[in-house]
C-alpha cells in the first residue's frame, strides 16, 4: 500500500520539479523576443508579435557568439587550473606532516572569506604594473586564485576521509608521490572532483566584476559583460539582453546533455563510497 502512495508522490514531485525548472526558462525565451513595454507590462503573457530583431542585435552589437567563446574558454581553464593545483596543494596537506601545515591550511581557508570587491583596486593596479591589463591569462590566474582556497578546502577534506592504506600500498608497489596521487588517489577523489568542476565552472563562466576592470577590449568581453551593451545611461534594451541569455543558456545546457553521465557517474560513485 505505501509503495502504491509513494510512486504517484514522486511522480507528482519529478512533474512539480520540471515545472519549476523549465519555466523560468520560458518565460526568459517570451521576454526575448518582446520589447521594453511588452516586458515591464506583462511579461508572462504571449507575445503579441514576436520581435526576431532582439536576438539580431544580440549577434550583431553583442557578438554574443563570440562573447560566450571567451567566457567558456575562461571558465573551462580556470577550472582545470583549480583542480590540478588544488588537489595537489590538498594531497600535501592532507597526507604530509611538516611545521606550519595548520598555518598554510588556515591562510587558504581565510582566502574563502576574502570579499571579491575589496581586492578590486589591488588587482587593477598588479595588472597594469605587470602588463595584464586586457590579457586573457592574467583574467585565467584571476578566477584561479578566488577558486582555489574553496577547493583546496574540500579537497582536502575529502582526502582526510580516505584510508591512508591506499598510500602504504602505493609505496609497496614502488609509487612515488606523483603516482600515488594520480594514479591512487585521484579515482577516489571524482565525486569531490565534480562538484569542485561545476563549482568552478559556473563562477568562471558568469563572472562580472574582474572583466568589467581588466578587460576593455570588446573581442574579449564575457558573457556578462557583453549583455552590457544594451545598458545605457537613459535606456536599457531588455529585449536583447534577455536573447543574449537565451543563447548562453542554450550552450550550457548543451554541455550538461553531452558530460552529464559522467557528472552524474561521479556523484553516485561519491554515494556507493559513503
Amino acid at each position: 500500500m505505501r509503495r502504491k502512495i509513494s510512486k504517484p508522490l514522486i511522480y507528482l514531485f519529478a512533474i512539480f520539479w520540471v515545472f519549476m525548472t523549465i519555466f523560468p526558462l520560458f518565460i526568459t525565451f517570451l521576454c526575448s523576443v518582446k520589447d521594453n513595454d511588452g516586458i515591464t507590462l506583462g511579461m508572462f503573457s504571449w507575445p503579441e508579435e514576436f520581435m526576431w530583431s532582439n536576438y539580431t542585435q544580440a549577434f550583431e552589437s553583442a557578438y554574443i557568439l563570440q562573447a560566450v567563446g571567451n567566457s567558456l574558454f575562461l571558465a573551462i581553464t580556470s577550472t582545470i587550473l583549480t583542480i590540478v593545483i588544488g588537489i595537489m596543494a590538498a594531497y600535501i596537506l592532507s597526507r604530509k606532516k611538516f611545521k606550519g601545515r595548520t598555518l598554510i591550511y588556515m591562510v587558504f581557508l581565510i582566502g574563502v572569506m576574502v570579499p571579491v570587491h575589496c581586492t578590486i583596486i589591488p588587482i587593477s593596479s598588479m595588472a597594469a604594473r605587470i602588463g595584464g591589463k586586457n590579457e586573457f591569462w592574467f583574467l585565467i590566474l584571476t578566477y584561479t586564485a578566488f577558486a582555489l582556497p574553496q577547493a583546496i578546502f574540500l579537497f582536502t577534506g575529502y582526502l582526510d576521509g580516505v584510508s591512508k592504506e591506499l598510500d602504504d600500498a602505493a609505496r609497496i608497489d614502488g609509487c612515488g608521490d606523483v603516482q600515488t596521487l594520480f594514479r591512487v588517489l585521484l579515482p577516489c577523489c571524482t565525486p569531490i572532483i565534480s562538484t569542485e568542476a561545476i563549482l568552478a565552472f559556473i563562477a568562471g563562466y558568469g563572472e562580472l566584476i574582474f572583466d568589467m576592470i581588466l578587460m576593455s577590449d570588446q573581442d574579449k568581453y564575457t558573457v556578462a559583460r557583453a549583455m552590457l551593451t544594451f545598458t545605457g545611461g537613459y535606456k536599457v534594451s531588455l529585449g536583447p539582453i534577455f536573447a543574449c541569455i537565451i543563447v548562453a543558456v542554450i550552450l550550457m545546457v548543451a554541455i550538461y546533455i553531452a558530460f552529464h553521465e559522467k557528472v552524474q557517474d561521479g556523484m553516485l560513485t561519491g554515494a556507493i563510497k559513503g
